[in-house]
């Protein structure tokens, strides 16, 4: 402990990290305001803290990075070049400006002038796509780092594009060191899809404002041109409310940015579940540790019988199974026992709020 800080505290308990040091300091109830003197104390602390009001009197938990980790930048940057690309495909065949023609896309030789001028249409798609995913991934990186806690940039998955796929599988960060309480588990793991859906919101209700009705007989609520037909998608109550508040009960043949603000809500969904090691797992481990386990293998009972509804759920218990190694326990963090903040109950409750907005119980109809 910084000698500056031991006159302030009755006790303290260090654990050292293999890329940080955490203390957990009790602190002299004179100075649990803080004190002046304490605050001033605090400033020249070479790292992060928090405030955890517990049985025995206020805490201070502080955080030290003690190892940089050096990031592989350049792969970083194929990845995001690579899903862009590919998600700008699948944005111009949205479009219908490229035929869906995969020799054709994955035949560089044949690209000529006219093609390459025609995927420009797709950044329609792909830019509002990944601004959400990487709103959603530099939520949790920024927490993150705002708690010294070692975590990597946010690494883009290409795949493949219209009509096989979307051109991405998403995004993610990893953490590379265990997290020090609850409080922590529940900020980062929230961080990701409040700020997901902040951005896919208006990008929906935007594209919205720049898709048509559908013309095809017999059509109903949302479809998007695949280059071989239409996919007829799903509603939630975003999509829902801000369909009708557009159009009607009309059907909606979606333009490429709405069809990135579906994708949108549908991601924010998904990483809410409360399974393993998707978002909602670590948010349903930081509000109710013990009962964890249990919730999440029901859960996951219910994505299966979900399957019936819309078999894209099967594929998904089948991803999340594999993601969670066969186990649906979360893994600890270092002081399970601190409690949350009475604040964070918000959190939770914005959390559960999202889920109902977006829940989509058959993507595909």
């Amino acid at each position: 402990m910084a000698v500056s800080l031991a006159p302030f505290l009755l006790a303290w308990r260090t654990t050292p990290l293999h890329d940080r040091e955490v203390v957990d300091a009790l602190v002299d109830p004179a100075h649990a305001g803080p004190s002046p003197a304490l605050a001033e104390a605090l400033q020249q602390w070479p790292g992060t803290y928090y405030w955890s009001s517990e049985g025995d009197g206020r805490h201070l938990v502080l955080t030290r990075s003690t190892h940089k980790q050096r990031e592989n930048w350049l792969l970083h940057a194929l990845l995001l070049a690579a899903t862009l690309f590919m998600t700008t495909v699948s944005g111009a065949v949205i479009a219908g400006a490229i035929p869906a023609e995969l020799g054709l896309i994955f035949n560089p030789t044949a690209w000529d002038l006219t093609f390459l001028r025609a995927c420009v249409s797709g950044f329609a798609f792909s830019l509002p796509l990944l601004a959400i995913l990487l709103s959603h991934e530099l939520g949790h990186y920024l927490t993150a780092r705002r708690y010294e806690v070692n975590v990597s940039p946010p690494h883009f998955l290409p795949g493949p594009p219209m009509p096989i796929g979307v051109g991405t599988f998403g995004a993610f960060i990893r953490l590379r060191s265990i997290l020090n309480d609850r409080r922590q588990l529940l900020d980062i793991g929230a961080a990701g899809p409040i700020a997901g859906f902040v951005v896919a919101l208006p990008v929906l209700w935007i594209g919205l404002a720049h898709s048509h009705i559908a013309t095809d007989p017999g059509a109903s609520g949302m479809q998007v041109s695949t280059g071989w037909g239409m996919w007829l998608l799903g509603d939630s109550v975003a999509t829902y409310l801000l369909r009708h508040l557009t159009y009607g009960g009309s059907a909606v043949t979606l333009s490429p940015m709405a069809f990135a603000g579906w994708m949108g809500m549908l991601v924010t969904m998904l990483n809410l579940l409360p399974i393993a090691q998707l978002d909602g797992g670590h948010i349903l481990y930081s509000a109710f540790p013990r009962a964890q386990r249990q919730v999440a293998r029901a859960f996951w009972v219910l994505v299966l019988l979900l399957g019936y509804v819309s078999r894209s759920w099967f594929a998904w218990a089948f991803i999340v199974l594999i993601l969670s190694r066969g186990q649906f326990g979360h893994p600890p963090v270092l002081d399970a026992y601190r409690p949350l903040p009475k604040s964070r109950v918000w959190v939770l409750l914005a959390c559960l709020v999202l889920f109902a907005l977006t829940f989509i119980p058959a993507p595909e109809r």
